[in-house]
C-alpha cells in the first residue's frame, strides 16, 4: 500500500489581496499542494507559529511589518521554513536584505503563474533560487551600502552647531540673506559656509545635505 505524501503547505504573504488570493488559487489547484493567505506580517507571524507551514512567499512591501523583518521573525519562529520573496521590486538592496534576513530566493510578480509550482518544489528541497555567486554579489552591494551609511554618518557627526543651525533654517525655507542676518555674517560668508558643508558631507546641493542631516538625527524632517 501507497504511502500519502503530505501536501506541501504554502503561505503567501501579501497585503494586495486581489493578488494574493489569486496566487494561493494557482498553488492550490496542485495536487500536492496546500496553500493559505496572510494579508500582514503580524498576521504571517501567527500563522507561522500555528500552521508551521514549508514554503512562505513574502511581498517586501506591506504596512506595518515590513517584508524583511517578517522574513527575519519568520525564520527564528520556524527555521525549517523556506522563505521566499516575491515582489514586484527587484532592485539590488532590497535582494540583499532579503536573503541577509534568510530568504531562499527572489522572484518577481511577473513570474508566469505555470513556473510557480516547479519554483515552490525547489524551495521546498532545500534549493537556492539563487546561485552562490549572485548571492555573494548581493550581500557585497549590502556591505557597500552600509559602509556608505556609515561613513555619510561620521560626516555628519561633524557638523558643528552653528552648521545644523544653518541646515535647520535651509529646511524651514529661509532665505539666504536672512539666514546670514540671523547667522550675522554676510551673505557670501554663508555661501562659503555651505560650500564647506557640501564639501564635508560628500554632497553636492543644499537638498542633498539637509537630507543627510535629517537622516542621522542632526534636524527634524519637519526643520
Amino acid at each position: 500500500m501507497a504511502v500519502k505524501t503530505r501536501p506541501i503547505s504554502v503561505l503567501v504573504v501579501d497585503d494586495h489581496r486581489t493578488f494574493a488570493e489569486a496566487l494561493a488559487m494557482a498553488v492550490g489547484l496542485e495536487k500536492d499542494m496546500v496553500a493559505r493567505v496572510a494579508w500582514s506580517g503580524l498576521e504571517a507571524l501567527q500563522m507561522v507559529e500555528r500552521d508551521q507551514p514549508d514554503v512562505i512567499l513574502v511581498d517586501l512591501l506591506m504596512p506595518g511589518l515590513t517584508g524583511i523583518e517578517t522574513i527575519r521573525r519568520i525564520r527564528e519562529l520556524h527555521s525549517d521554513a523556506s522563505v521566499v520573496v516575491i515582489s514586484a521590486h527587484d532592485d539590488d538592496l532590497s535582494k540583499a536584505r532579503a536573503i541577509e534576513a534568510g530568504a531562499k530566493g527572489f522572484l518577481s510578480k511577473l513570474t508566469p503563474l505555470s513556473e510557480l509550482p516547479g519554483l515552490i518544489r525547489r524551495a521546498h528541497s532545500g534549493e537556492l533560487l539563487l546561485d552562490s555567486e549572485e548571492s555573494a554579489r548581493l550581500l557585497r552591494v549590502l556591505r557597500h551600502r552600509r559602509h556608505q551609511v556609515a561613513t555619510e554618518r561620521q560626516r555628519a557627526n561633524r557638523l558643528t552647531p552653528r552648521q545644523i543651525e544653518m541646515h535647520h533654517l535651509v529646511s524651514d525655507g529661509v532665505p539666504v540673506g536672512k539666514i546670514a542676518q540671523r547667522l550675522s555674517m554676510t551673505p557670501a560668508t554663508l555661501r562659503a559656509h555651505m560650500q564647506n558643508v557640501l564639501t564635508r558631507l560628500g554632497v553636492h546641493t543644499k537638498v542633498e545635505a539637509v537630507a543627510v542631516a535629517i537622516r542621522h538625527g542632526k534636524i527634524s524632517g519637519g526643520g
